[in-house]
């Protein structure tokens, strides 16, 4: 017997992504966008600065599939997590845009799931003459809400990028996520400080 139920494609979520993030942001000051082989194409926009002189990107795109564990025998195209990145810099940093793009695809093109507490390496300095080379993944929900869904699709995480050192990546692979982060919270790191050092480690 064939199978002549239609089978629809879910929605793409990326509208109704960049509109909940203008409407956490504001409209943007800026976009830039990249395509990788095989990959869909991946923006990143730019907020701000605000008031306080912060400038926010975020990536548009990376929720447009669920991410899938690599151990996984089929992707399901509506089940799974979703997510999109956020990074904030005073005084901003476009040369960022790249980095972050590649991030973003990195669930396409690698096979990972990006989720809070891991580190995501970006392989060179996070923008140019940053002294960080990677990321950590922070717990959403503090800047930016979940953008709910409709059923059965998960909703979208915005997940916080806070940049580390080579040094602190290290420690953080010895010592955890939740170290580092009270490590920095004790000696009151500004983490969007684009020229921060590298919080003491001992």
């Amino acid at each position: 017997m064939f199978d002549l139920t239609p089978h629809h494609e879910p929605p793409d979520p990326v509208p109704a992504v960049e509109a909940h993030l203008a409407a956490a942001f504001g409209e943007p000051s800026g976009r830039a966008g990249v395509t990788f082989v095989g990959t869909d194409r991946m923006e990143v926009l730019r907020f701000g600065p605000d008031e306080s002189g912060v400038v926010r990107y975020a990536t548009l795109g990376m929720s447009r599939v669920p991410m899938t564990d690599p151990a996984a025998a089929l992707a399901d195209p509506v089940r799974g997590p979703r997510a999109e990145l956020v990074l904030s810099v005073r005084g901003g940093q476009d040369s960022v845009l790249r980095p972050l793009a590649v991030l973003a695809a990195s669930p396409q093109v690698e096979g990972i799931v990006v989720a809070p507490g891991a580190s995501l390496d970006v392989g060179g300095p996070l923008w140019d003459g940053a002294a960080f080379t990677a990321v950590l993944v922070a717990e959403p929900g503090g800047l930016v809400p979940d953008l709910a869904l409709p059923e059965p699709a998960e909703a979208v995480r915005f997940l916080p990028l806070l940049p580390m050192t080579a040094s602190e990546t290290a420690w953080k692979r010895v010592h955890g996520a939740d170290a580092l982060q009270e490590l920095w919270l004790k000696h009151g790191t500004d983490l969007r400080d684009p020229r921060r050092r590298a919080v003491p480690l001992s």
